[in-house]
This record gives C-alpha cells, sequence and structure tokens, in this order.
C-alpha cells in the first residue's frame, strides 16, 4: 500500500509502505496520535495536548458543545499566532510546490491556471446561507462545489441540491457526521465508508472532504470517488498539517489500474485568515493568487457560508462576505478569460485522464519542521 505522508523533503512528498490502525502512520515518525486526537488538539488544548489518552476522545466530543465559543476561539488565535510566526517561511506560500507533476500537459485551451471554488458548509447556520452565497458566485460568474455533511447537525434538501445543480453548481459530500470520528482508527473508517458510499450515489458526487481535513490517502480507495479534496500544499494551522507541497492537482493509484484524483486546496482557509488570524484585507489571499497563476497551478479556495456574515453586522466568529466577494472580483478581472473558471469535478475528470503523480524530491528542506506543526 502507497500513501503519500509528510516528509522534511521539497515537496513534502514520501512513499510509505505500511499501515497501523490508527493516524499516526501519516505523521511524522514517533508520533502516537489518532486523527481524533488531533482534532482535540486544535479545539482547545494547543500544543500539549497530544499527551490526551485516545479513550478521551469520545468524552471531548460529547463535552465539547458545553465549552464556551469564547474560549476555544481565544486559545485558538493564540495557537495560530504562534504557528504564523514559526512557519513564516513556509506559509502562505511554500515555493517548492510549484514544481509541476511528472507528465503535467498544462491546462485545457492554453489556460494560465485554473481557479476552483469550494464551500464546506458546516452547520445549520450554513446551510441558511448557501442560496445567498450562490447567488454572489452567480453574479460573478462563479460556479462552487457546495459540500454538505450527510448525517451532522443538519440535513440538506432534495429541493436545495436540486436548485444548485440546476443553476450549475456542484454538490459533494463532506464527511459524514463532521465530528472527528472517520479517521479515529481504521475500523471507523470501514464502518463509515459505506454510509459515505450511499450518499455519494444518492447525491450522485463525485468529490469527498473529510472533516477538519483529515486524511489518509490510501483509505480512501475505499470511497468511490472521482476525487478528494482533503489535503493541501501547506497549511500549519491544520489538526493534521501533513501538506501534500503541491498546487497540482495528482493522481492516487491502488495496487491495480483504479484510483482517484486528489485535489490540494491552495489558498488559505477564510477561517483561518479572518477568524483566527483576525486579517481585514484579502492581501494573503491575492498574494497567494497570484504566486498560484505566475507558477500555472491551481488555485483551490474553501469558503464556509458559516462563518460569512451577509447583514453587515459579523459576530465574533464571522466575517463580511464583501471580503469574499472582494476576491471573485480580483480574480475575475486581473485575470479575465486567461484563467480556467471550474468545478471541482471538471479539474478531476481532467486530472483523471493524465494521471499526474507528484515528483519527489528528498535532498531539500522546505523549511517546515516536522517536530513542531502538532498544535
Amino acid at each position: 500500500m502507497i500513501v503519500y505522508t509528510r516528509s522534511s523533503s521539497r515537496t513534502g512528498l514520501i512513499k510509505t509502505d505500511t499501515y497501523r490502525n490508527d493516524m499516526s502512520s501519516t505523521f511524522q515518525k514517533g508520533t502516537n496520535l489518532t486523527g481524533t486526537q488531533f482534532a482535540m488538539k486544535v479545539d482547545l488544548w494547543g500544543k500539549t495536548a497530544g499527551k490526551i489518552a485516545p479513550h478521551m476522545t469520545k468524552a471531548y466530543y460529547f463535552l465539547k458543545p458545553a465549552i464556551p465559543w469564547a474560549i476555544r476561539i481565544r486559545v485558538r488565535r493564540l495557537i495560530a499566532s504562534r504557528l504564523r510566526r514559526q512557519f513564516s517561511g513556509s506559509w502562505p506560500i511554500l515555493q517548492s510546490a510549484a514544481r509541476p507533476p511528472e507528465g503535467w500537459p498544462g491546462w485545457p485551451n492554453g489556460k494560465r491556471f485554473a481557479f476552483v471554488v469550494t464551500h464546506d458548509v458546516e452547520g445549520a447556520r450554513g446551510l441558511a446561507r448557501c442560496r445567498k452565497l450562490a447567488g454572489l458566485d452567480k453574479a460573478l460568474g462563479i460556479r462552487a462545489a457546495f459540500n454538505f455533511v450527510p448525517e451532522g447537525e443538519y440535513r440538506v434538501s432534495d429541493t436545495l441540491r436540486a436548485v444548485l445543480e440546476r443553476e450549475g453548481f456542484e454538490v459533494g459530500v463532506h464527511d459524514l457526521h463532521h465530528d472527528g470520528s472517520l479517521y479515529r482508527s481504521a475500523q471507523s473508517f470501514r464502518e463509515q465508508a459505506p454510509e459515505i458510499n450511499h450518499y455519494l450515489e444518492k447525491w450522485k458526487a463525485s468529490g469527498f472532504r473529510a472533516g477538519f481535513m483529515f486524511h489518509n490517502l490510501e483509505w480512501l480507495h475505499g470511497l468511490n470517488v472521482l476525487y478528494d479534496t482533503s489535503t493541501f500544499d501547506t497549511d500549519p494551522f491544520e489538526p493534521q498539517p501533513d501538506g501534500v507541497a503541491t498546487i497540482f492537482p495528482f493522481w492516487v493509484q491502488r495496487n491495480d489500474s483504479k484510483g482517484y484524483v486528489e485535489l490540494p486546496y491552495t489558498l488559505p482557509q477564510d477561517f483561518t485568515l479572518f477568524v483566527l488570524l483576525k486579517e481585514t484585507t484579502i492581501d494573503l489571499w491575492t498574494e497567494k493568487l497570484d504566486w498560484v497563476a505566475s507558477h500555472g497551478g491551481m488555485a483551490l479556495a474553501v469558503v464556509h457560508p458559516d462563518y460569512m456574515s451577509f447583514d453587515g453586522r459579523p459576530d465574533s466568529r464571522e466575517y463580511q462576505a464583501d471580503l469574499y466577494e472582494r476576491l471573485l472580483k480580483y480574480v475575475t478581472t486581473r485575470y479575465g478569460d486567461t484563467c480556467w473558471y471550474a468545478l471541482p469535478r471538471e479539474v478531476a475528470a481532467f486530472a483523471a485522464q493524465i494521471k499526474p503523480r507528484p515528483i519527489h524530491d528528498t535532498d531539500a528542506s522546505d523549511g517546515q519542521s516536522d517536530n513542531e506543526c502538532p498544535r
């Protein structure tokens, strides 16, 4: 079995042949944390949470709703500030990620780069804002993928999915419960995979993204997907911070001829920028976008309606929707028809034809420490 995991190499991609029943094989050697334990760390305790025993995982998610948001976000902002300083040389731009994969032919019709938007709908608040967000996208000529949680705190209606699809948007599956349990163990993944596949088929969805961006590219062969988008080129703020160190889509092949396309997100997440780091401009977005464009890569954004304010009065967990609107106006005005404005499934279908493979370079450091990523 082969999966790409984090290394100290320039590309950050290595091959590993074995797995244990927890997620420790996807982190640096000596780490014994399951995916859910990483979620525990990001949500409350920070760097020292790696000492929490596995049996406390379920207890944390049971108690999480009782932990005041103000406390959680205060701690997370302190951690984020430290991480930003620590990884200033590799976030938001990891220079080595610009290297194209083997066999990369360029984008269709000679386009300079690809711009892809995904909307992760985490809760009922986000669900209620989907139509407004879709309207904003549509007004600027953008079509995005809306990723819904099948069995989370809300239920997405057939009507909403049909409306979005009729308007040219894509619908994807976002985890199963979005509670950190999917990657708790190999057994947990195997138990939830049939239900995820059920919703993939029911919704006629091509793509998947795990909650908290947990990922094990080998286990994902158990899902019937054209693509996964649970990884990133570089993002030290995520609970599983092992980036794939590329701004291009790539092929993940099974032992036989089958496989799927991995679409890493490459623009900083909106929640990270505007809620955790409290940015007030889109400068980091446009800086990264311009860099991706200059290297002919894929600028893939993750934007959450849950954290957007459309009424001009954002609370402590929201940001003004016009910041996202400015990003769309920037890319469409600056790059016009030199950019491929694509849905994730369109990029994945293109990549599946050519099956690009990441190039591995183990001779140089990318500047990210293997020992200091956990939070």
